[in-house]
């Protein structure tokens, strides 16, 4: 998809609202597709049985039984929660194509993701996703 071709978020608020939400680092990953260095996000090596949400909207995205190691320095899963949770767009940054990975809810940036790598999950994808962009739940 185009951004133009995208629906509107159900969240929409001004640049100055998601400021004060977030905190900068959270800001410019969210709300500039900005990208966290690997292997330093706080969900990279998280094994404990949960859900994980929008950070910025609360949207419950992904679950832990589709998170796998990829090696890749971000936490990767092979499918979101349900195909309505995220929105993906081609994106063209950086010299290449790629497909972003946003939250349908508000919009946020979430990652990449990246197909037929090999890995032997049941959809052959890895969804590659900022730890910032997440919050974790863990299931007692």
């Amino acid at each position: 998809m185009t951004k133009s071709e995208i629906p509107a978020p159900a969240v929409q608020k001004s640049d100055e609202q998601w400021r004060a939400e977030l905190s900068p680092a959270e800001y410019r990953v969210l709300r500039q597709a900005g990208t966290e260095r690997p292997y330093t996000g706080e969900y990279v090596a998280e094994k404990r049985t949960g859900v994980y949400r929008c950070r910025a909207c609360a949207t419950e995205l992904f679950r832990s039984d589709t998170k796998f190691d990829s090696h890749c320095g971000w936490p990767s899963f092979w499918s979101p929660l349900a195909g309505d949770r995220v929105v993906l767009r081609e994106d063209r940054e950086l010299g290449m194509v790629r497909v972003e990975v946003l939250c349908a809810h508000c919009h946020s940036h979430l990652g990449h993701v990246f197909s037929g790598e090999g890995f032997g999950t049941p959809t052959d994808d890895r969804y590659c996703i900022n730890s910032i962009s997440l919050t974790f739940e863990p299931v007692s």
